[in-house]
């Protein structure tokens, strides 16, 4: 793969709170230093960098993903996102960006941005308690938070929601932007993945809703309400019908399908979820409680769920691949083969010329496993920013950058 060829670039970029976002930035200064450039602000001022062979146009987000994508695609540096969330680089820094938005001083995002209390939700619980002289409990401890803990979410995103309106986006519409944003939610009453764009209008099929009624603000807000921490996020669609979203990687950890479907012909994604593997240092999480071990089951679960959707891309591609072989050395018709690929093509929804490149943290940067998700500590996400940077730098020598 010669990435100065490709014709179109696209970025993933996946969630995993305020940590996320630091290793997407480590990763961007990474792509910036090997020569990547990223498209973005409104359609009048993307012009130059969008004719660059390394020019990354478009963007797929969730949860934290979708912030850091919202910043990239509205033109901004990568050393305007870390003055955003005030990271310490531990000694990287950008490079000098020309960029109408790469200086622009953005005012900090605070714990009072990220944690919104549901407050609603609690005066709504007090009166059903008042109301219930003796709670009925027919099923145990399960049957009594169902009656009796109906908060849906302690925090909402709507500070997020706020603080990217306000303060961050200079366009809230996603059709006035000159690169492509998706934005990907989880439908809260059905089984639907939802992406967010600058579509013609709102389609759907069984499993994918593609939705064209909200704005990047709202998009971003649903993408990361994250339960049962944050409460799932209303939109109003089109008929003024208000739905409910929340985190966008409930169904798919990684959307990369969004930027092939959207013509790139090579797609970066960044994903910082690694589980943690057992090092001297800090010995077994057996040791830590609960909650590190509740940590290492979701990690352990979204791996597979990568793993398993890498694993199959690249399976899809080893068959065509000794199909086309099997065809070529036994000289069979080339009518034969030709139309057999074909078929194989679209029935398995395999793009050609396709090729992705995978950047997570290494296996033995537990430090990467052990931080908070939602620390805004400059000294903690720098360290995170150092372990983007390396992972991202190691994943592209494989392609001579």
């Amino acid at each position: 793969m010669k990435i100065q060829n490709k014709q179109k670039i696209g970025l993933v970029l996946s969630g995993g709170g305020i940590k996320a976002a630091a290793f997407h930035c480590g990763v961007c200064l990474a792509l910036q230093e090997k020569g990547f450039l990223f498209a973005g602000g409104t359609k009048d001022e993307v012009d130059k960098l969008s004719k660059d062979p390394m020019t990354i146009q478009t963007y797929v987000g969730s949860s934290a993903g979708s912030i850091i994508s919202s910043f990239l695609a509205s033109g901004y540096s990568v050393e305007a996102m870390m003055n955003a969330f005030e990271m310490g680089a531990g000694g990287l820094k950008p490079k000098a960006s020309t960029r109408a938005r790469s200086t622009a001083r953005l005012k900090p995002l605070s714990y009072f941005d990220l944690f919104s209390v549901n407050g609603i939700n609690f005066l709504h619980m007090i009166p059903k308690f008042m109301k219930r002289r003796s709670i009925v409990v027919s099923g145990g401890l399960e049957a009594f938070l169902k009656h009796g803990f109906k908060i849906n979410g302690i925090f909402t995103t709507r500070g997020i929601e706020r603080y990217l309106r306000r303060h961050v986006l200079p366009t809230n519409q996603f059709k006035e932007l000159g690169a492509e944003l998706y934005i990907v939610a989880t439908q809260l009453n059905h089984s639907r993945k939802v992406i967010f764009g600058a579509f013609n209008e709102t389609t759907k099929e069984k499993d994918i809703k593609w939705a064209n009624f909200a704005t990047i603000s709202e998009a971003c807000a649903a993408s990361a309400s994250l339960p049962p921490v944050f409460a799932p996020f209303g939109i109003k669609n089109q008929k003024g019908k208000e739905l409910y979203f929340f985190d966008g990687e409930i169904r798919d950890t990684l959307s990369t399908h969004v930027a092939v479907d959207a013509g790139c012909d090579l797609v970066i994604s960044s994903y910082s979820i690694q589980p943690y593997h057992f090092n001297r240092e800090m010995g077994s999480l057996h040791n830590y409680g609960m909650p590190l071990i509740l940590n290492q089951a979701l990690y352990q679960l979204v791996e597979q769920k990568i793993q398993k959707a890498v694993q199959y891309n690249a399976d899809i591609k080893s068959v065509i691949n000794a199909v086309d072989g099997y065809f070529k050395e036994a000289e069979l018709p080339e009518e034969h083969r030709e139309k057999l690929l074909q078929i194989l093509i679209q029935r398995l929804n395999y793009k050609p010329g396709v090729d992705h490149i995978y950047i997570h943290p290494n296996a033995q940067d537990y430090k990467m496993f052990f931080v908070d998700h939602f620390s805004l500590n400059p000294n903690i996400l720098g360290e995170i920013v150092k372990i983007g940077f390396r992972s991202a730098i190691q994943a592209l020598r494989k392609y001579n950058l």
